[in-house]
């Protein structure tokens, strides 16, 4: 799979289908937060009863508003808060806790399919890219999975209660309140459908930026032994003109999306401020219903503010969790077989048998045609060539780095398709063209052939190819 992503979007059913088993095994913890959002939601829904029963006792008859009964409202909204309290510290510890959790069994996964994954997928993708995918999406994909069931679910609750209760107090004023909510909502769809492209574009850069990086600075003598670090500088700034593209996209549907928020909470304001003195006015509303109107319109306001504020959060989730599924997605090129075996005894002859290969992306040139070639056991045998005459494809195809496109490779009369990779590839000793060195100490990067040989056994190998002398000099 190549980096360069299509506009196209996958639908937004299917990426929660793909998501909701990693939210199954913390089922019982997102129950409890979704529990705790509840309770903190119950708090703000009481208060402005509690304002609209002091307003209508203080309007129609001030002699029942006494002190023991305000006390009682006092402890009532005071056991609430302590409630919020408790749940507010139950979300922000255990929901993050979870969050955290799911990003770590998906950074696992995505870790453990991109190891799968053969030479070729990495021939046309750039680490920048995986690594943008493994740390910042799978961080985005974290909070999304912890704020945005709460969010959502707070405003749910608040939006459906808060109906129940205005309906209750005048039919009409809360129908032209809510009528207007799917209005908004129907034109704030197109701006989500550009801030999720917008979103998409921007990571797609930043991992562009991030394989520019990489490239630039571990080639960086290279870099200097040409003089080209202003040819560097420009590559860099078109990547970082492309990001500010992408960024300026991404805030210009995210200002639409806040103005029709902003143009809709003043509707909503204006129609209760104006209906609702007219109702009361003509007697159909109370003093206390007007003012618990406004306040839960303040509190319904509030739910849609903070869905606005995490639909940032949501949008960068969703493109997170569409780049997972992209790579997740990605079959590997080479598996074992149902019924393949392991390699035991090896003896070490190899066979090309009518061998042909060409890459996956480009089936009009075959890199090997024909080759037929034994190499019995126990002999050395040279393969020369031009530079790019195929002498490095044609090792890589005997421990099955790629598979054949026609005729087999055998190793001891056994075909490669036919035995395990792990156990071909533990037979099969490899000095690569460009050395490449793990962080950690030299005995560790010795011992990554063998994990179960010991400290003295590298030592061994050391010495015998030659290298004990310099290592003994380098420090610790």
């Amino acid at each position: 799979m190549s980096e360069k992503q299509s506009g196209q979007q996958m639908p937004v059913k299917k990426l929660f289908a793909r998501f909701l088993p990693y939210f199954r095994k913390y089922r019982g913890m997102l129950a409890f937060d979704l529990f705790c959002a509840s309770m903190t939601t119950v708090c703000e829904i009481v208060f402005p009863l509690i304002v609209r029963a002091i307003t209508n006792r203080a309007t129609a008859a001030p002699d029942t508003l006494t002190v023991s009964w305000v006390l009682e409202l006092g402890l009532l909204y005071l056991l609430l808060r302590v409630i919020d309290a408790a749940g507010n510290y139950y979300m922000q510890s255990r929901g993050h806790f979870m969050g955290a959790h799911i990003e770590t069994d998906m950074r696992a996964d995505l870790f453990g399919h991109l190891q799968k994954l053969s030479f070729a997928y990495y021939s046309d993708t750039k680490i920048g890219q995986l690594m943008a995918r493994l740390t910042s999406d799978l961080f985005e994909i974290a909070e999304f999975s912890h704020h945005c069931p709460e969010e959502f679910f707070i405003a749910f609750v608040k939006i459906i209660v808060s109906f129940i209760i205005l309906v209750r107090m005048n039919v009409w004023l809360t129908l032209m309140v809510f009528i207007l909510v799917p209005v908004m909502i129907i034109l704030l769809r197109k701006f989500n459908r550009e801030m999720r492209q917008a979103f998409k574009e921007c990571r797609n850069e930043v991992g562009e930026m991030n394989a520019r990086i990489e490239d630039s600075l571990l080639g960086v003598r290279v870099v200097k032994s040409f003089a080209n670090e202003e040819r560097e500088s420009e590559k860099f700034s078109v990547n970082n003109a492309g990001i500010l593209k992408t960024k300026i996209s991404q805030y210009i549907a995210m200002a639409g999306f806040g103005t029709v928020t902003r143009s809709f909470e003043g509707a909503m304001y204006i129609l209760v401020m104006v209906v609702g003195a007219l109702l009361l006015r003509a007697g159909q509303l109370t003093a206390g219903d007007y003012v618990a109107f406004l306040l839960f319109i303040g509190t319904l306001l509030t739910s849609i503010r903070r869905i606005v504020d995490y639909i940032e959060q949501f949008q960068r989730g969703l493109t997170g969790l569409e780049r997972f599924c992209e790579i997740m997605d990605v079959e590997p090129d080479i598996e074992d077989h149902p019924n393949a075996e392991e390699l035991t005894n090896v003896r070490g002859e190899i066979a090309f048998e009518d061998v042909s290969f060409h890459y996956h992306d480009d089936h009009a040139h075959e890199v090997l045609t024909g080759i037929s070639e034994r190499v019995p056991a126990g002999q050395s045998v040279a393969v020369v060539g031009p530079s790019g005459s195929g002498k490095t494809t044609l090792c890589s195809l005997i421990p099955r780095f790629y598979d054949v496109t026609g005729g087999r490779v055998t190793v001891d009369g056994k075909d490669v398709r036919d035995v395990t990779q792990r156990s071909l590839r533990r037979s099969i000793g490899v000095v690569q063209q460009e050395v490449y060195l793990f962080s950690g100490t030299v005995v560790e990067n010795i011992l990554y052939g063998d994990l179960n040989a010991t400290r003295e056994d590298a030592i061994r190998a050391a010495k015998r190819a030659g290298a004990d002398e310099f290592i003994e000099k380098l420090p610790d």
